[in-house]
């Protein structure tokens, strides 16, 4: 029997080290256009070469999501399928993947197709996309998985840190206003995602420092006791050591990956900006 992850682009991995046996990993990318100019976001987008270019244009970016048909030729090959999407409140690539699973498996009967919303991004859906790894590589059956990934969805968070907001602003998403304070007072937005898989707003805070220690009372109140870490950052391995260090002192057990943002995920977090997922 053949297994196979799927993820799109708002899961940070571009490969899975130490696949499991009889498995495949295929990330879909998202598209990103700043002005004139489009990004694939796979593995051969150099990211340093789009962030600059998207604060040189003026006019709003914007990223669109996968199609079924690209989903669809992701799906090929395997007895049993996980798909993992960016969150659904935010994007239609959960969406395409939905109408993908459902012809597939029209065409492919015997197939076992299991599909999660992430209702996340970044660092939250790298960690869904290693335990599923993990999971396949114990010998569970398809259905234990499925059960236990389920439960571990729930103890999972997504914790984001903001250094740059042009790109909001440009969308509109923020006032120009607020996004010319923010960068004037070295703001930093601290958030989350939902349990309905949209992005909050915790906190304002100013400077890095203060962020950091911000961050990391925002994940003990939400209940982290020293489970798994992993900061997905945009240029700023800083914080991501200031925030181990922390996490660090006051659980010595805990285990924090580090690894660089997707494309969609710079993208989205910019320059300076971290995409946390951890274990509660």
């Amino acid at each position: 029997m053949t297994w196979k992850i799927v993820a799109d682009s708002g899961c940070d991995l571009v490969s899975v080290a130490d696949l499991a046996p009889d498995t495949t990993y295929e990330r879909v990318p998202l598209t990103l256009q700043i002005g004139n100019q489009v990004f694939i976001d796979d593995d051969g987008l150099a990211i340093d070469e789009m962030m600059p270019r998207l604060y040189e244009t003026k006019a709003a970016a914007h990223s669109s999501c996968p199609s079924p048909d690209a989903y669809l030729s992701a799906y090929q090959g395997a007895d049993y399928l996980f798909v993992v999407t960016i969150t659904g409140a935010l994007s239609g690539s959960h969406n395409s993947a939905r109408l993908a699973v459902e012809q597939y498996l029209e065409e492919h009967p015997n197939v076992k197709v299991h599909l999660i919303d992430s209702l996340s991004a970044g660092g939250e859906m790298d960690l869904l996309v290693l335990e599923l790894n993990r999971l396949i590589a114990s010998g569970l059956s398809f259905e234990e998985i499925v059960e236990k990934i389920t439960a571990y969805q729930k103890r999972t968070k997504l914790l984001f840190i903001l250094a740059r907001v042009d790109n909001l602003v440009k969308n509109g998403r923020l006032s120009k206003l607020a996004g010319t304070v923010a960068g004037l007072l070295n703001i930093r937005l601290v958030g989350e995602a939902s349990s309905e898989g949209k992005l909050d707003l915790l906190q304002k805070v100013r400077g890095q420092k203060k962020a950091v220690q911000t961050g990391f009372e925002e994940m003990l109140k939400a209940g982290y006791q020293g489970g798994r870490v992993l900061i997905a950052h945009c240029h700023n391995e800083k914080i991501c050591e200031q925030l181990g260090k922390l996490i660090r002192e006051k659980f010595e057990q805990a285990q924090v990956d580090v690894i660089k943002t997707s494309g969609l995920c710079s993208f989205y977090a910019e320059e300076g900006g971290i995409l946390l997922g951890y274990e509660i």
